[in-house]
């Protein structure tokens, strides 16, 4: 079967509903096709979570199990960040989860389905989905899991390294605060990634106190 034509401006928005809430949003997604990433992928993965969530979390985009399964963060890293929520005293099912980018991308090796980093043009022609979902939810902090998260929202300058941990004000959200995306923990072994997991839900305690501090105001 030939591949659709591929527009020159590839963007999901012709796709959005004119009435956005989380409901007709999924199921606008699962027909979008904003850019090419649909054609490998096995679904649309949407996020997943409270509508009127005080926390959203971003990551990259959906892992092989997501992509088999339908749901954001069901794979070794969706646990591995499960465990650091509770670690950090935040319930997930009281978060919303998402991806910049709500298909898998993939690269084949042998039988097996390997990540394969979304290219810039892929993060911005779905944006219009992520913007949506910040939009019809309206988090108090948006937490941004590894560089193409936070990029996704605040430009390629920005940098995981110097800015990790700091609470700052967006057009966003009131509140942003960027750490390592869990997958990056999968990569260490011993004690560094028992370091890096204990820094990960730092992260997430500082996000959540940030919320409780504003909110007392």
């Amino acid at each position: 079967m030939p591949k659709e034509k591929r527009s020159e401006f590839p963007t999901a928005r012709p796709f959005l509903p004119e009435t956005p809430h989380l409901p007709n949003l999924r199921e606008a997604a699962e027909n979008c096709r904003g850019c090419d990433l649909y054609q490998n992928a096995t679904q649309t993965v949407f996020g997943e979570g409270p509508e009127k969530a005080v926390m959203l979390l971003i990551g990259e985009q959906p892992g092989d199990q997501e992509d088999r399964s339908g749901r954001p963060f069901v794979g070794p890293a969706g646990r591995l960040l499960d465990r650091a929520l509770s670690e950090a005293g935040i319930p997930r099912k009281q978060v919303y989860v998402t991806n910049a980018v709500k298909h898998f991308k993939w690269v084949a090796r042998g039988k097996r389905r390997l990540h394969d980093k979304p290219r810039r043009s892929e993060i911005l022609a779905c944006r219009p989905w992520l913007e949506s979902e910040i939009s019809t939810i309206k988090p108090r902090i948006i937490v941004c899991l590894g560089a193409t998260a936070a990029q996704s929202l605040m430009g390629t300058g920005f940098k995981i390294t110097k800015e990790r941990g700091k609470v700052l004000q967006t057009e966003w959200a009131p509140l942003l605060l960027a750490t390592v995306h869990p997958s990056a923990l999968l990569r260490m072994d011993g004690p560094e990634r028992e370091q890096a997991f204990s820094e990960l839900v730092m992260d997430l305690m500082k996000a959540a106190a940030a919320v409780k501090t504003t909110a007392a105001r």
